[in-house]
């Protein structure tokens, strides 16, 4: 069997996303305010994400994917999205530190991240609030409502065309009086691969 060979992977572990992806296989357990009850929904999902010029920061050099991650109900698919967020993920190869900077529409604003290698095949960010430098933002009501205690989220690269992730939010949610974990966790595959001189849009 001959050796694979790669290229330079200035993209870190990110380099593999590159492109467009969907999954029909999402599962989300949350609390649901209309019935009152935590259960869990399936979803539809696309996902895209695109290379930005390099980020400099003084002596810091950035390398990093814009992407955006939008979600449907199982039988809505003609529908609003119940789920839409939209960020950059960055690699800091100096530094070996991969991020997730995310704002979703509910009025939450996430840095997340960890430490990882150049060729790691899956990928941690995690942020809790307070954290000075991978933290969580939320608007007063949510709060006061449904406060983030903690962030826990992963990527894993199953293989060239295919991708996994798992997202945690714990909370304190005074809709039930106690804490919970709201959790979401799709696998999708790759529908469109980018190319230089190639449209993103």
């Amino acid at each position: 069997m001959s050796e694979k060979i790669q290229g330079p992977q200035k993209l870190g572990p990110l380099t593999p996303l590159v492109g467009e992806w969907e999954g029909d296989g999402g599962v989300d357990l949350s609390y649901h305010n209309n019935e009152d009850e935590t259960s869990k929904t399936s979803y539809f999902e696309h996902a895209w994400f695109k290379p930005i010029p390099i980020q400099e920061n003084g002596r810091q050099t950035l390398w990093g994917l814009k992407y955006a991650m939008t979600a449907w109900r199982h039988g809505e698919e003609a529908m609003d999205p119940f789920h839409d967020e939209i960020g950059f993920l960055l690699w800091d190869a100096e530094h070996k530190q991969v991020m997730r900077d995310v704002v979703f529409g509910r009025g939450i604003a996430i840095l997340a991240g960890s430490t990882a290698e150049a060729r790691d095949t899956e990928m941690r960010f995690d942020a809790k609030p307070g954290d000075p430098c991978y933290g969580i933002l939320q608007n007063h009501y949510l709060l006061e409502r449904a406060e983030i205690l903690d962030f826990k989220s992963a990527f894993t690269i199953d293989d060239e065309e295919t991708f996994s992730y798992t997202s945690d939010l714990h909370m304190k949610l005074a809709a039930i009086g106690g804490e919970m974990h709201h959790t979401d966790n799709n696998t999708l595959k790759r529908v469109k691969r980018y190319h230089p001189g190639s449209e993103f849009n």
